[in-house]
């Protein structure tokens, strides 16, 4: 102990007060060293302006406006949990009601899947039916992104190439986004090596 100076953990040590064999050395250098007396007492001083310091109560909605920002991540099982009791009805006359017409539901959906089943020509032409309708859906709105974006003359030029002329000028599209990236990129690197 003798050939240096007391810590700020061993300060701390000191200042609580604790009574123990391994603060013994710690006091005795403290007094034999004038330096360790003056951050001792400067320790001292400090703690005595910052029990003097007045307690403040937070203002009455502290808590929520802090929790309010903190973003608390919830499992997806407790979530689910939470929104099935919130439409589960409260009274047991409309959790039966809602029971008979989650039943009713369910046994018509099933007879609907029994029926389909037993007909598969029917299957193939709903499915066959439905993708149509989704592919009309999705040209039409490629199409209108693309009038909207590009006029007229391309969104024809793309209607008259078909699916082949989509994918090119998607690609095309892709590749010069890339293109005028890298491009970009390069210049900034450039324009920031000339500054430096």
């Amino acid at each position: 102990m003798e050939d240096r100076h007391l810590l700020p953990s061993e300060i701390d040590l000191l200042l609580d007060g604790d009574a123990g064999f391994a603060l013994a050395p710690l006091r005795a250098h403290a007094r034999r060293c004038p330096e360790c007396q003056g951050e001792l007492a400067e320790a001292r001083r400090l703690m005595a302006l910052l029990d003097d310091l007045p307690t403040f109560a937070p203002a009455p909605r502290f808590a929520d406006r802090v929790m309010a920002s903190v973003q608390v991540f919830e499992p997806w099982h407790v979530t689910l949990g939470d929104t099935v009791r919130r439409l589960v009805p409260a009274s047991r006359p409309a959790r039966v009601l809602a029971a008979a017409g989650a039943l009713t539901t369910a046994f018509v959906m099933t007879l609907g899947v029994v029926a389909l089943l037993g007909r598969v020509d029917l299957l193939v032409f709903v499915t066959e039916f439905v993708a149509g309708r989704a592919r009309a859906a999705v040209v039409a709105t490629v199409g209108n992104a693309v009038t909207a974006v590009f006029g007229d003359l391309a969104a024809g030029a793309l209607a008259r190439s078909g699916p082949v002329g989509v994918v090119l000028g998607v690609a095309t599209f892709l590749g010069s986004l890339v293109l005028a990236t890298l491009l970009l990129r390069a210049l900034t690197l450039a324009f920031r090596r000339q500054r430096s």
